[in-house]
């Protein structure tokens, strides 16, 4: 491989391998192609750089293809640690005087314009800037040991983009506390706070938590872009039949429509994409939330307070009280805050609502478990929808390819068990699917971005007559397919044939063996 000295490094390749661990062992990150790290070493016969190397990109779940390279190309290369450390550089280092003479232990709120160019306002501008601009969902401010390191998580994977002085943590978290109106002398409990802030013409939320550690506090801050976390039903992956049942549920005067999946799969982001669909001037939309995470104009939403003994039930009956037509409710957490939401859903209300289960089909019997009668969820639920987020493909380097047998296999077996008319035309004995490549556009990462894939129950009379005679999964998920349900692993598949997320992608997040278990 020949090494261009001038072609810049793209920072999401060079974030994989930490400076300190470049410097140490003479080695740097060159290309990621799909899963495979393009890695220069000075000295490639050197174990320990080679132990080492294993291990960070074991971390990340790549492997490593290593290429000799000269000290003198590697001393050129190393120069391109930079990106955001360029923009802080003049700021940590008037940061630093500053601290050397106490100035900013616990920075005050800028009242002039002269402490409003004070560095670590910039440092904390700089940072807050690049989370947007690189679309990451949270930032992480933690301090270690000997450092404080800055990390962003974008498109679900935790990366490094700055390692600061330890010594500035305490002005960092403060300055964190100043924008969102918290305690800056109390560290020694949690806090969670909120702030705006703009860039452009943009207004975008962050979502604060501190918390005390061993080393300092630590501050996590989620970014709520509206222009990001605002989607239709279609942009984030309800496409074709499911879109139809997800439309009929939520035209229905009354029932719930519950959202299910891990944490952080995306379940409130999808009930933003349908309030999209609701808000209306006609309808008056409560909301119980844990947090409010985007403000939404024409609803009404309401931030639950646990400790004033403000929660999911207690809410419940307060809202029930303001007349509205459809009610939000954060997550269903017990069996109180279950039993009201079909109460609610019985007695004329559309509700919206999130459950953890691994599937649609376990709703039912999860409500169940939670002490709704069984007679009740017929007229009660209208839909359930369970997600996944997977990685989307680059749309500008995705490869065309042919799948290997055993994957071929895979997707043919998918697509037989599909109801028919679900069932994609493919010839049986060839079709292509895509595969990641990299790009500049996508940080040579091959992926851009994230949709999710689903599996939608719709609550039909054949359905109910099931739940009534005694609801088991099988028989729900056997009716279900009848009727024509795709699973959340052959939405998958159809994402794959038609180019938006890779096999592997998915496969990484919804098991094969799960599917075939059902």
């Amino acid at each position: 491989m020949a090494i261009d000295i001038d072609k810049k490094i793209p920072p999401d390749v060079l974030v994989l391998i930490s400076e300190e661990a470049a410097r140490y062992y003479k080695m740097i990150p060159l290309n990621l192609s799909g899963n495979v790290l393009d890695v220069g070493l000075v000295n490639p016969g050197d174990v320990r750089a080679q132990e080492a190397l294993s291990f960070l990109t074991s971390r990340n779940g790549l492997a490593a293809r290593v290429f000799k390279i000269s000290e003198e190309d590697w001393l050129v290369l190393i120069k391109q640690y930079a990106g955001i450390k360029e923009e802080v550089g003049e700021a940590l280092e008037g940061l630093r005087k500053e601290l050397a003479e106490e100035k900013l232990l616990l920075p005050e709120i800028p009242k002039s314009k002269k402490e409003e160019a004070a560095p670590i306002i910039r440092m904390m501008e700089t940072i807050l800037k690049h989370g947007i601009e690189s679309k990451a969902s949270d930032i992480h401010i933690e301090p270690t040991m000997k450092k404080l390191r800055v990390r962003f998580r974008l498109d679900g994977t935790l990366q490094t983009v700055v390692v600061l002085p330890v010594e500035i943590a305490p002005a960092i978290v403060a300055r964190v506390k100043i924008l969102s109106n918290l305690q800056i002398d109390e560290t020694r409990r949690p806090q969670d706070g909120r702030f705006t802030t703009k860039l452009g013409e943009k207004e975008v939320d962050f979502r604060v938590a501190i918390l005390p550690t061993a080393r300092g506090e630590k501050a996590a801050l989620r970014i709520l872009d509206p222009t990001i976390g605002l989607r239709t039903l279609p942009e984030l992956g309800i496409i074709g039949r499911n879109l139809e049942v997800v439309e009929r549920g939520i035209k229905k005067p009354f029932g719930m429509v519950l959202m299910t999946g891990p944490t952080g799969s995306g379940k409130s982001t999808t009930i933003y994409g349908i309030l999209q669909i609701l808000n209306t001037e006609l309808v008056n939309i409560v909301s119980l939330e844990d947090p409010v995470e985007y403000y939404v104009d024409g609803v009404n939403q309401s931030q639950i307070r646990p400790e004033l003994g403000y929660t999911f039930a207690s809410g419940l009956r307060q809202i029930l009280r303001q007349d509205p037509n459809i009610i939000v409710v954060g997550e269903m957490r017990d069996s109180e805050t279950a039993g009201l939401a079909v109460q609610s859903a019985l007695t004329g209300h559309l509700v919206l609502s999130t459950l953890h289960t691994n599937d649609a089909i376990g709703v039912i019997p999860r409500l169940i478990d939670m002490g709704v009668e069984p007679f009740l969820l017929p007229s009660a639920l209208n839909v359930a929808l369970a997600q996944r987020l997977v990685k989307r493909l680059c749309p500008d380097c995705k490869k065309e390819t042919e799948p290997s047998e055993p994957v071929k296999k895979i997707i043919l077996e998918a697509i037989n068990s599909m109801p028919e008319i679900n069932r994609p035309k493919i010839k049986s004995d060839k079709f292509q699917i895509y595969k990641p490549q990299g790009c500049p556009k996508c940080g040579n990462k091959g992926t851009k971005g994230r949709i999710a894939v689903f599996e939608i129950l719709e609550v039909t009379p054949q359905i109910e007559e099931i739940i009534i005679s005694g609801p088991t999964e099988s028989k729900i998920l056997a009716e279900a397919k009848r009727q024509g349900m795709v699973t959340m692993f052959q939405d998958g598949i159809l994402k794959v044939l038609d180019g938006i997320i890779g096999f592997e992608e998915l496969t990484q997040v919804v098991s094969v063996n799960a599917e075939e278990s059902k």
